[in-house]
């Protein structure tokens, strides 16, 4: 299919708007794909505040980042997760027990890695600019966005303009390209607010996770290199406002006390924020040229882990869905590939919607057959070794076919095994969360939470 950089006369087989982790790696999975691309978006601006929250991606995400060539770049600044551990703190007569989660369960070394945001985004950043199949459109935000039966044709604020078959909207939960496309959303909000920071402890995390659950919302530690994790705490927006603007010596007192005694002595405190909790959903994930990856589809709470990861499979989703309509000579933005990324998204986003959404209104319930449901399933998960499996699985990746871009086999165009810097070659003790290799010196050595 031709395709040609300006103009409406003829279109790019693909086009992506938004410069956030899910696009910039959507960008990467279809040039690497062999899908010829353009990136609608600006690099962060010189002297911006660094971004400091961090994300835990779980194993096929790992894979996605091995198979485009960024795991190397990356490593250097995470830490393994090898255990999940939930703790009911909510203070009832009916607690539920204590259970943990090993990577083992899911035959892994571990679930995955807790990785900087900002370490993420500058190696995607450095990968874009030196992607040859990849044109980068900066400077200007896109304005408006029409589409017929051929191409989507875009506007961006400067005058330029460009032409797709297809259009990735990794453009945010305020999508411009979703609104064009007539795509409906559903959205809701919760009486809750996250706090997230860093932290220094004494005692070492042992790369477990632990989840406490309370009546406010969880409170999450994840780990990060040395002795130090990361804090994903959900409050009533009113509290996190109050934990957030305490003097550090406060924080530091209350944040240990609310631990009690799990990470020993808490030290240094890094930058704090504070945001609302919130949830959307599109529907369709895909019509009239639009193909929705990221929160431009879905926007669930930071519990579970779940919303990047959900993200990153839209990517690699997308760049095989659009890469197979190229091979084919077929129109990577028609009904019939939309409808195929439709279809292959919605069971997974939908089922982790709901679930992140029951388990935290489950928290926040005052009603005691609610925690008495809860408190059994976790029980169950406890003594039923298969359950215990099952979940994890689901947790960490789907049922049903894996992209192939989060698959150990994967071959870019040409029959390449890996691409220079991947991690992903014949050498599968290296390969992030396979047991083939437990080498503890390869491991990343470096941050937290998502």
């Amino acid at each position: 299919m031709p395709a040609h950089h300006t103009g409406f006369e003829t279109a790019l087989p693909a086009v992506v708007v938004g410069g956030g982790p899910a696009g910039l790696a959507a960008a990467l999975a279809l040039a690497r794909s062999g899908v010829e691309t353009a990136l609608v978006a600006s690099p962060p601006a010189a002297g911006a505040p660094p971004d400091t929250r961090t994300a835990a991606l779980f194993a096929g995400s790992i894979r996605l980042l091995v198979n485009i060539g960024l795991w190397d770049a990356v490593a250097g600044h995470a830490a393994p997760i090898a255990a999940i551990r939930l703790v009911d703190d909510t203070g009832g007569l009916l607690r539920a027990p204590e259970t943990s989660f090993t990577a083992r369960d899911a035959g892994l070394e571990a679930f995955g890695y807790n990785v900087p945001n900002q370490a993420l985004v500058d190696a995607l950043w450095e990968a874009v600019r030196a992607e040859p199949g990849l044109r980068l459109v900066a400077g200007s935000l896109l304005v408006e966005i029409k589409a017929d039966a051929e191409r989507a044709r875009l506007t961006l604020g400067d005058g330029r303009q460009l032409a797709a078959r297809l259009v990735v909207a990794a453009d945010g939960r305020k999508s411009l390209c979703r609104a064009a496309a007539g795509i409906a959303t559903r959205s809701w909000s919760y009486d809750q607010a996250a706090l997230t920071c860093t932290f220094a402890h004494s005692r070492p995390h042992h790369a477990v996770s632990t989840e406490l659950h309370r009546n406010a919302g969880p409170l999450t530690t994840v780990p990060m290199p040395g002795r130090a994790s990361s804090l994903v705490r959900v409050e009533r927006p009113a509290a996190a406002e109050r934990l957030k603007s305490l003097p550090e010596a406060a924080f530091r007192d209350e944040l240990e006390r609310r631990l009690q005694g799990l990470l020993g002595s808490i030290g240094e405190i890094g930058p704090r924020a504070a945001f609302p909790l919130s949830g959307l959903t599109a529907e369709p994930f895909a019509q009239s040229r639009v193909a929705l990856v990221g929160e431009a589809g879905h926007v669930i709470p930071p519990i579970g882990a779940q919303g990047l990861n959900l993200g990153l499979r839209d990517a690699a989703t997308i760049a095989e869905i659009a890469a197979a309509a190229v091979a084919r000579g077929d129109d990577p933005g028609g009904p019939q590939a939309l409808d195929a990324y439709a279809r292959a998204r919605r069971i997974d986003v939908t089922s982790r919607v709901w679930t992140v959404d029951v388990l935290n209104r489950s928290l926040i319930s005052g009603l005691l057959p609610v925690h008495m449901v809860r408190g059994a399933g976790i029980a169950a998960l406890n003594l039923l070794g298969p359950l215990r499996r099952a979940v994890v699985r689901e947790g960490l990746e789907p049922s049903g076919p894996v992209p192939a871009l989060m698959r150990d086999d994967f071959r870019a165009p040409g029959g390449a095994a890996a691409r220079p810097g991947d991690r992903s070659g014949d050498r599968s003790g290296d390969r992030p969360g396979d047991r083939s290799g437990d080498r503890a010196g390869d491991r990343p050595a470096a941050s937290g939470p998502a």
